[in-house]
């Protein structure tokens, strides 16, 4: 892997958002938005619930790393979706650019992206509602490399996906994390859901993120198990990910796919 090839992706990517203010804004606005509706309903609870319990960092905070999650997971199907938008999908792997590369680029991409928005909202949610991360200190950054690793990997399935099945397949992709939700326990404990839906969310590894974010909430020790586990749990999504997209890839261009990409549908 040639580390130019990858800063030439990225390069293109720069000068996409630098000539485009309508690419840019999404990035902050759909955070902002997020944090004040949040920021509000919090304090509407905390003044209706029996006092001395904060619901800020409990609910606010939840929405607060949902969302770096989900732009994550954007920022790389984004960085797919424009080559796709643009047909250049074939052109640019009709260069000496190899798959390594071009999915390091949409990874490089998504943490430049995610690194921007989770910065925007600590601040504006520090500013307007109060809400400090620094207490959660040193604990606080595995829980965000969890996250980054599953968005990562759920990003790159979403590629493949859409390689696989053509762009009008899109639609697919943008309800991935709506539908996970429930079964990752972002505003609840684990332990409320059925049998069923915890035996799905101990495979995903946001459930373990959350779990330690009310314990950290409640100023309980967090196992360093949890910790663990989540963090084997993303690696492993990661390593299948690649696995699927390098399938998926291979059997566009085996079959001839990858040549009839187009806007429609494919089979």
């Amino acid at each position: 892997m040639r580390p130019v090839r990858v800063a030439a992706l990225l390069l293109r990517q720069l000068y996409l958002l630098r000539g485009s203010p309508a690419r840019v804004l999404p990035i902050f606005a759909w955070v902002a938005i997020d944090v004040v509706l949040w920021g509000f309903i919090t304090r509407y609870l905390n003044a209706v619930t029996s006092p001395g319990f904060d619901l800020v960092p409990v609910l606010l905070g939840a929405v607060l790393l949902w969302d770096f999650f989900g732009r994550v997971m954007q920022g790389v199907t984004m960085a797919f979706f424009e080559d796709v938008w643009s047909r250049s999908f074939l052109n640019v792997f009709s260069t000496p650019i190899s798959i390594p590369e071009y999915v390091t680029a949409l990874v490089v991409s998504s943490v430049a992206t995610s690194a921007v928005a989770l910065g925007v909202m600590v601040a504006l949610a520090a500013a307007a509602f109060g809400l400090s991360f620094l207490g959660f200190g040193l604990a606080l950054v595995p829980l965000l490399l969890v996250l980054f690793l599953f968005g990562i990997a759920l990003g790159v399935i979403g590629c493949a996906i859409v390689l696989r099945l053509g762009p009008a397949a899109e639609w697919l992709i943008w309800p991935i994390p709506a539908v996970l939700s429930p079964f990752a326990g972002v505003f609840y404990p684990v332990a409320t859901l059925p049998a069923w839906m915890q035996a799905c969310s101990r495979l995903l590894p946001p459930s373990y993120v959350f779990e330690a974010l009310r314990a950290l909430v409640a100023g309980r020790s967090v196992p360093a198990s949890a910790f663990a586990i989540g963090g084997a749990l993303a690696i492993a999504h990661v390593l299948l990910a690649c696995w699927i997209f390098v399938r998926v890839f291979r059997y566009a261009v085996r079959t001839g796919l990858l040549a009839r990409y187009s806007a429609e549908s494919v089979s």
